[in-house]
């Protein structure tokens, strides 16, 4: 993956994304700029699933220019106005869907909220404990389809908040980073062992290689992250997520990884999940005490968007864990095309 190509534009999933992939083929210095139509007024978007494909997808495609681009867009687009103020509108959608989705009352502590991401069920019913217990290997391929799109840019979207932090709490920050990173070592950036997986797994290694077949639960969590780390406001939420992410993935992985054993599967696919099993259990004291800790005591006033962050992560990912196993209890791929 280290020196593969930029991805292509996938194909559209309605009038928001069509309208983004046709200005982003266009030339972006071309003097009729980006006309709003009524799709994307602020009125015609109270229509629009926030959540939905169409919606997802362009808010992705806005996001993306931020990371490694499109092979054949042009770069200019990443800070054309006409873009920024068209994403600006798909993002005050998407965020008045979160706030009203995920209330956070001023009383709410984010000691607390981390808390509760510590007391799991060891009989759950989502799906790392259905891929535990009973998943097959064709539906642990489809959930390394769905997250690509998420592991193979793991911990770029944090570190946006990096610049936004000062002090102790972005010193502990970064050490986090730094391990997500491989600890200075590109062949064991979380990334690079993700892309090992899908060899492993006989699935398409290259960045957004799965973007057409991956539906919007599964882009909605990496926009959430993208969302938090391109704005400052939300530093705050973007530490909030982080802890989130570190807190729940041990478990999470461990069930993984119990059901990889189970299946015998290639060793880089078990590689991966026992990464993260062994390092986010570090990270989680670095971020409860360090970052999180040190942030409300110096900025008091970003603890409320901490929460927020973090309530916000889980009903993204429940969302995803909803679709996934509505999808497979149905006997249904959880994918919106083949592998």
């Amino acid at each position: 993956m280290t020196n593969a190509p930029a991805p292509t534009l996938p194909s559209a999933r309605g009038p928001l994304s069509a309208l983004v992939i046709d200005h982003l083929r266009a030339d972006p210095t071309a003097p009729h700029g980006i006309a709003a139509p009524e799709a994307v007024s602020p009125a015609a978007l109270t229509e629009v699933d926030p959540y939905g494909d169409d919606l997802q997808l362009a808010l992705y495609l806005c996001y993306e220019l931020h990371y490694r681009g499109f092979a054949e867009v042009d770069t200019e687009w990443e800070w054309q106005p006409g873009l920024l103020a068209l994403r600006g509108e798909l993002e005050r959608h998407f965020r008045a869907a979160l706030h009203r989705d995920v209330p956070v009352t001023g009383g709410e502590t984010a000691g607390h909220a981390m808390d509760e991401l510590s007391v799991e069920s060891p009989d759950g019913d989502g799906a790392s404990y259905h891929l535990r217990d009973a998943g097959t290997w064709d539906q642990y391929r489809q959930m390394f389809a769905l997250r690509s799109v998420y592991h193979l840019k793991e911990a770029d979207p944090h570190a946006w908040a990096i610049p936004r932090l000062r002090g102790h709490a972005k010193a502990a920050f970064v050490a986090v980073e730094f391990d997500e990173f491989g600890g200075g070592h590109g062949d064991a950036v979380h990334q690079e062992l993700f892309a090992e997986l899908l060899r492993a797994a006989h699935l398409r290694e290259d960045y957004l290689g799965y973007l057409d077949i991956v539906p919007a639960a599964a882009l909605t969590p990496v926009n959430l992250m993208s969302l938090f780390g391109l704005h400052r406001r939300y530093r705050g939420a973007a530490v909030g997520h982080l802890a989130a992410t570190e807190i729940t993935s041990p478990p999470g992985s461990a069930r993984l990884l119990s059901g990889l054993d189970r299946l015998q599967a290639p060793e880089p696919c078990r590689h991966f999940y026992r990464e993260h099993v062994e390092a986010d259990a570090v990270h989680e004291q670095i971020l409860r005490t360090d970052v999180v800790g040190d942030l409300i005591r110096t900025e008091p006033e970003c603890e409320t968007d901490i929460v927020f962050g973090i309530r916000a992560f889980l009903f993204v990912e429940d969302a995803l864990d909803a679709h996934v196993m509505t999808a497979w209890r149905a006997g249904r791929s959880a994918l919106v095309g083949e592998l």
